[in-house]
């Protein structure tokens, strides 16, 4: 039986509650947030349960080795958490070259900067959460321990790990790797039990000592001489010294709504200025080839400067407001024309990741990302834990004149970003899109879905998606109007059509009605998507 063959169109239907709702790409990790809802917990505690088990249930995603950043809504006010990691202090340009490097590399400890996941757990649970972190972790920890069958996308994501890194992974520190993650030679099949004790123990370390022990104790050790002895960068003071950022979020208003984000070192600066540079254009209540058209050039002229100036906020050129200013939307907005366009940066004015949502009956929303990066992230697992380190560093610029150079002790350009909608200081909800450079775009088309075309939560996700590659190249869904992508193709779009929606992002949606309180949630179409609700 082949559980990704479907003959057949299928539909799903937007999910209402009115006690709570979590919605994520896995379902075992959806159930889970419910779980702790109905124990007690609040939204925040359910965003940090499913969290945690997705770094069992889709490990080809994220980990606890990786990074992740938060939009919580409570008691009327919008918070923003940063719980990225920066490059160890040992680490340099310099020293890469003196290790016969040219440019930042995908795997092995050069790319691996300090993982923030385990310190965000412990952030969200101590400040705004109802339980105690034990309990809130409990699902993942028995997941992990007892074991799960594997889910259609996450195994042939998997499968296709397991090629890639069993033709890159070259070392004895890579072994752990695979005995982790490829028990028996190969990646567990669809259907097929896999579990991981050590992970499990990870899991109830962080949660009794409420993340300590992976920074400052017994986690913490095993990660610094595991490092130590394949000559690595990161060291015990690199973790000791880390935490996570609370951060005021940053938003910009689309058509009397308003669209929040993560302020930088966070890509969701781009989403902002695309939607920006789309506030000025009169757009029809259905999505037409000009819109689609200046869709694509308003996201490759935001990406064009994000790719210039996104950094660690410390070492930017340009501030947030002069880049979200009107008059350089205006500016990049008349560049648009008929045609597609070579995208280059702008002057300003001077002046593998899993996205959830989660929702309570109480009015507390969480939108939630993190990520390993790129699928599993650098290789390395911490022999006995479970913990699969990412690659985040692999964003850094090999150039030290860039202002995303890579230093010690700076974060990277980082691409994972969660997503709000409010509206005249009423909360919406949450909403997000993974998948690398992806996300900004997906934030802007599913903006564009709500906002513009009217589309329920789960139309929204459903919606056919583009993708801008680079140059004039642009990716489409099987599923895109062919009509619009022969048209665009005519104004100088490269189309290309995928053979799947696996490279088109995969999101979730909460939206809350302020006068009932029932919550309306989408999941993504694209992958292993639930919705659970109460």
């Amino acid at each position: 039986m082949d559980y990704l063959y479907h003959p057949h169109p299928s539909q799903r239907m937007t999910v209402f509650a009115k006690n709570g709702v979590v919605a994520t790409s896995q379902p075992l990790a959806a159930q889970a947030g419910l779980e702790v809802l109905k124990k007690g917990g609040n939204a925040i505690d359910a965003a940090v349960a499913a969290a945690a088990c997705l770094t069992v249930v889709e490990p080809t995603s994220n980990g606890i080795g990786g990074d992740a950043f938060a939009l919580v809504w409570t008691n009327g006010k919008l918070y923003g958490l940063n719980a990225s990691g920066y490059a160890p202090n040992a680490i340099s340009i310099e020293a890469l070259k003196e290790r016969g490097y040219t440019e930042m590399p995908t795997y092995g400890f050069a790319p691996v900067t300090v993982p923030g996941a385990p310190a965000a757990w412990a952030a969200l649970s101590k400040r705004f959460g109802c339980l105690p972190l034990a309990d809130t972790l409990a699902p993942a920890i028995a997941y992990a321990e007892n074991g799960y069958p594997v889910s259609p996308v996450l195994g042939k994501c998997w499968a296709a790990a397991f090629r890639t890194y069993k033709e890159a992974l070259r070392g004895p520190e890579f072994a752990s790797w695979f005995a982790t993650f490829a028990p028996g030679g190969r990646a567990p099949k669809i259907g097929e039990v896999w579990a991981s004790p050590a992970h499990a123990a990870t899991l109830r370390s962080i949660a009794e000592t409420e993340a300590e022990s992976f920074y400052r104790g017994e986690l913490a050790e095993k990660i610094a001489a595991f490092s130590k002895q394949y000559d690595g960068f990161l060291t015990l003071e690199d973790l000791a010294e880390y935490e996570p950022e609370w951060v005021e979020p940053i938003s910009v208003s689309y058509r009397g709504y308003d669209v929040w984000e993560i302020p930088p070192n966070g890509q969701g600066l781009v989403a902002l200025m695309a939607l920006n540079i789309m506030n000025g254009f009169d757009v029809p209540s259905m999505p037409d080839v000009k819109t689609h058209h200046r869709q694509i050039e308003a996201m490759k002229l935001a990406f064009a400067d994000g790719k210039a100036y996104i950094a660690d906020r410390r070492y930017m050129d340009y501030s947030l407001d002069e880049l979200l200013s009107e008059s350089f939307a205006a500016m990049r907005r008349a560049q648009i024309g008929k045609e597609a366009l070579m995208p280059e940066p702008g002057t300003p004015p001077k002046g593998g990741t899993v996205y959830l949502a989660a929702a309570d009956g109480e009015g507390n929303m969480v939108s939630y990302i993190q990520s390993n990066y790129m699928g599993f992230g650098s290789g390395l697992v911490i022999p006995g834990t479970g913990i699969a380190l990412h690659n985040r560093g692999h964003n850094f610029a090999f150039d030290d004149g860039h202002p995303n150079g890579l230093a010690p002790r700076k974060k990277p350009y980082h691409t994972i970003i969660p997503g709000f909608l409010t509206k005249g200081g009423t909360p919406i909800g949450p909403f997000g899109v993974m998948g690398g450079f992806m996300q900004p775009q997906g934030h802007m088309q599913v903006i564009m879905n709500t906002v513009d075309f009217a589309l329920n939560p789960q139309a929204a996700l459903d919606a056919p998606r583009w993708q801008w590659l680079e140059g004039k190249t642009v990716l489409v869904e099987p599923h895109f109007p062919r009509h619009i992508a022969e048209a665009l193709a005519r104004k100088g779009h490269d189309i290309r059509v995928a053979l799947d929606g696996g490279p088109f992002g995969r999101g979730q949606i909460i939206w809350r009605d302020p006068d009932t309180g029932v919550l309306a949630a989408g999941t993504e179409p694209r992958t292993d998507g639930a919705v659970a609700a109460w």
